[in-house]
């Protein structure tokens, strides 16, 4: 690898980017990481630590709420949103310096720069460099999609924007039925906006199982958030300050902002890849990889949102750590896509792992449901209507737990816990015997004796 100035080149300082650029430092390989915008990548600036953080702050004022049952008197409290704002930068900021000490720790270069292919092996910088990498790792994540173009379509903004606004708006349209839509629109919903939530397809979380995007919606409809499906967002005015969203079905929306999340595209634009001959899968429009995240150009490899598969942060950083063992560190390691837990930052929290019902039912012949819809403990005395749903789909031939389904407080803490019983194949009586914590939610996980549904499919004559 003398002839090269490098032996790794990786395009985009994101989580799967960093993680592969540490991890062959480690091996003893000469890196350079270059990123365009700030280290972290979506996930740190724009993404999921950020809305995290604004989860957590809007639902602030349902604790208040809460505490009247228990007894706590508590006056009037008031938010500021720039106050929050500055906080959330700051913490932001703090992460991104983390990210890149991290990175110079292990050995590796870091540029703030965009990087282009000139030819295979070649990449050309902003200020005109050129660098020469014996292997190329692509790692630039995905960016967010507006769809079809549509009169006013220059007044959306998207969940890049939606972190940096001046003020909170009171009133906002956000079109979209899938994690991003759903988290914003319970954000600021707790925030006090008034929320419309506008999706084309007749229920949110398509792909998720049935019983947890019928209880998911009615839950943010008794926060009341307006939920209109069957319909899109077809044109925007724009009148002083305030926007008007004209819908498919003629119904019109009065707003103060206009937020699209309707998906992302994978960030593969202008980045020379014609030059370096690396293919694009025509499926997804994401870059095409084999099981090791290897690309048609033998020394050039692509992981995380960039390729359009499993569009997760964690499945990042596994597939750059994967991608360094393999190639640095001479191991060959691939991923295990299966039985990935997820989680939807929704209020309440959706937790997910595994096969929804009718995933099960479509590939195995006997197949048991056990699912419970109960008032939490909290509720008694804090006068809330939430309700919490849980569902265990078990493959009833070898009584293996094969899908586990949550929505609730604390979905997303149970169901990391929950997906290491899926991943190592527990039986339902596993569950059965363990004993239960109570008084608790989780303990209806152990408790649920008897199926709610229960399903044989007919033979083939």
């Amino acid at each position: 690898m003398s002839d090269f100035d490098v032996d790794l080149f990786v395009i985009g300082g994101g989580s799967g980017g960093v993680r592969a650029a540490r991890i062959a430092a480690g091996y003893g390989a000469r890196v350079t990481v270059a990123e365009e915008y700030r280290f972290g990548g979506t996930c740190v600036i724009r993404g999921c630590v950020p809305k995290k953080l604004m989860v957590y702050a809007s639902h602030i004022h349902k604790d208040i709420a809460d505490a009247a049952g228990f007894g706590w008197t508590i006056p009037a409290a008031s938010f500021d949103w720039p106050t929050f704002r500055a906080n959330k930068d700051k913490e932001i900021a703090r992460l991104e310096g983390i990210y890149t000490a991290n990175v110079d720790r292990s050995g590796a270069t870091t540029l703030k720069t965009r990087a282009v292919f000139e030819d295979p092996h070649t990449l050309r910088l902003t200020n005109g460099d050129l660098v020469r990498a014996a292997h190329i790792l692509i790692a630039t994540g995905g960016a967010p999609n507006h769809g079809p173009i549509f009169p006013g379509i220059e007044h959306v903004i998207s969940s890049n924007e939606v972190f940096d606004l001046p003020q909170l708006p009171k009133r906002i349209v956000i079109q979209g039925g899938g994690y991003i839509a759903l988290e914003f629109a319970c954000i600021f919903a707790g925030f006090g906006s008034d929320v419309t939530l506008v999706y084309r397809g007749d229920n949110i979380l398509r792909g998720f199982d049935e019983d947890v995007r019928k209880h998911l919606r009615a839950e943010m409809e008794k926060q009341g958030i307006t939920i209109l499906t069957g319909c899109t967002v077809t044109k925007i005015d724009k009148h002083g300050d305030e926007f008007t969203s004209h819908l498919s079905d003629g119904a019109s929306i009065a707003s103060d902002q206009v937020l699209f999340a309707i998906g992302r595209h994978p960030a593969v634009a202008n980045m020379g890849l014609e030059k370096a001959g690396v293919a694009i899968n025509p499926a997804n429009g994401g870059i095409a990889v084999n099981e090791f995240c290897q690309t048609n150009v033998p020394h050039i490899y692509a992981i995380g949102d960039v390729t359009h598969r499993i569009n997760l942060t964690p499945v990042a950083i596994r597939e750059g750590h994967a991608f360094a063992d393999t190639v640095f560190g001479k191991r060959s390691v691939k991923v295990d896509y299966s039985n990935i837990p997820t989680a939807v930052f929704s209020q309440p929290e959706v937790g997910t792992v595994g096969l929804t019902e009718a995933e099960a039912r479509a590939q195995f012949s006997h197949v048991d449901v056990y699912m419970t819809n109960f008032k939490p403990i909290k509720a008694t005395l804090s006068g809330s209507e939430s309700r919490v749903l849980m569902k265990l789909i078990v493959d009833a031939t070898t009584d293996i737990v094969v899908g586990c389904h949550l929505v609730g407080h604390e979905a997303a803490e149970l169901i990391q816990v929950l997906g290491i019983c899926i991943k190592m194949k527990a039986t339902k009586a596993d569950f059965d015997a363990t004993v239960a914590v109570h008084p608790s939610a989780a303990e209806e996980l152990v408790t649920m004796r008897t199926p709610t549904a229960r399903y044989v499919r007919e033979a083939a004559e």
